[in-house]
């Protein structure tokens, strides 16, 4: 078996392939390249590590273009570990799964970029394979373990966030008027840390705002919704 240079290379071809031809791939526009520059116009960015370093990229396409920012999450993910005998490849079943409110961990570096209309961003839930390599000299953790290659093996669900108050779609529950942070988990079923990076986005974005304090706990109010949203996280 052949592992590229890239950790996740073949990830994000399979991604770009989903999303439009060869021939629209890598397309040179605005200083920039685009990952895929879509038939109706649309510019499709793969991003499967964080979200910090397209901050400027985003903000100067979506001047003139739609853009949607790709990001996938592995629901379920088999960690392959690589020996010089190919026989001896080990498969195993990862016991951490994926879910679409994952994408939080990464839109705290842009909470504001869902309020711009020419911006969306689509979560794909993947199934997908993770190869290793023995690799003690550069890594510590993971006993040694080095991620070489991501990837895909099958597609599990599209979501599409259109705007800031599409991310009221993670609270399963009905919220009281004035929250907290564990009013918010409670609501979305998650770990308070989750709750916390979602209150931060939604208040970035000014769709929540504090309206004072109980003891350290900041209580939020929801602002007056200002922009609708036709399918609030359509899949």
């Amino acid at each position: 078996m052949t592992i590229g240079t890239l950790n996740e290379g073949p990830l994000h071809h399979s991604l770009k392939a989903l999303y439009g031809a060869e021939s629209a791939h890598e397309v040179p526009i605005e200083g920039y390249v685009a990952d895929v520059h879509g038939d109706d116009d649309v510019l499709y960015e793969i991003q499967t590590a964080g979200f910090g370093s397209l901050k400027k990229k985003l903000a100067r396409l979506v001047e003139t273009y739609r853009v949607v920012l790709v990001h996938p999450i592995a629901e379920t993910r088999y960690i392959v570990k690589l020996s010089d005998d190919e026989l001896e490849h080990k498969r195993r079943k990862s016991p951490k799964k994926g879910a679409v409110s994952h994408v939080l961990d990464e839109l705290v570096s842009i909470p504001t970029m869902l309020n711009h209309p020419n911006f969306e961003l689509e979560v794909v839930l993947i199934e997908e394979e993770e190869f290793r390599i023995h690799d003690p000299t550069r890594v510590r953790g993971r006993r040694g373990w080095r991620v070489v290659e991501r990837r895909l093996v099958e597609v599990k669900e599209q979501v599409r966030f259109r705007s800031v108050d599409d991310l009221f779609g993670f609270v399963k529950h009905p919220l009281p008027d004035s929250f907290t942070t564990q009013d918010l988990a409670d609501a979305m079923e998650e770990p308070r840390w989750l709750a916390q990076k979602l209150a931060y986005c939604l208040r970035q974005a000014g769709a929540i705002h504090i309206r004072g304090k109980n003891g350290n706990s900041l209580i939020y109010q929801r602002a007056p919704q200002r922009r609708r949203s036709n399918d609030s996280m359509s899949s």
